[in-house]
């Protein structure tokens, strides 16, 4: 049996479109993330059009890059802005989460674009929010299915 992410995504036809990783580490940078996405895929880590290794400080996101080569984040994003919403929700702050309660943050998030991510207009409207549609993975996601370990 081979190694379990901790989110996976599911796109519309039931082929997996995005793996997550869910780390609640701070102070990290994209030459850490890449040589820990290497590291992961080397070691059987599920492989996807994408590839997200979510910290609390960082989202970092690879794009059509399967390979097990060590390489830059496609995206590196700060992710506060996508989960205020969610964090103000709990009142807690994202340090203060422990990881599975980060996983099943970033799950929320993730079933949230799945379902409903094309049809929000702030969505659109958010500069911050670029990066999901120029990467693909809006799309990928749309009508999708989220499945978490920590669920």
């Amino acid at each position: 049996m081979g190694v379990r992410a901790d989110v996976v995504a599911y796109d519309s036809e039931g082929k997996l479109a995005l793996v997550v990783e869910a780390m609640d580490k701070l102070g990290t940078n994209s030459e850490w993330a890449a040589k820990m996405r290497c590291n992961m895929l080397v070691n059987g880590y599920p492989s996807a059009r994408f590839f997200l290794l979510a910290l609390p400080d960082h989202f970092y996101l690879w794009k059509d890059k399967p390979s097990r080569n060590i390489e830059k984040p496609t995206y590196d994003i700060d992710p506060f802005a996508l989960l205020r919403p969610y964090l103000e929700k709990a009142d807690i702050r994202p340090e203060k989460l422990s990881r599975a309660g980060f996983e099943l943050l970033v799950a929320s998030w993730l079933n949230e674009l799945s379902q409903f991510g094309e049809r929000s207009e702030a969505l659109k409207k958010n500069d911050h929010n670029k990066w999901l549609f120029e990467s693909g993975l809006l799309d990928a996601l749309k009508q999708g299915r989220i499945v978490s370990e920590a669920a």
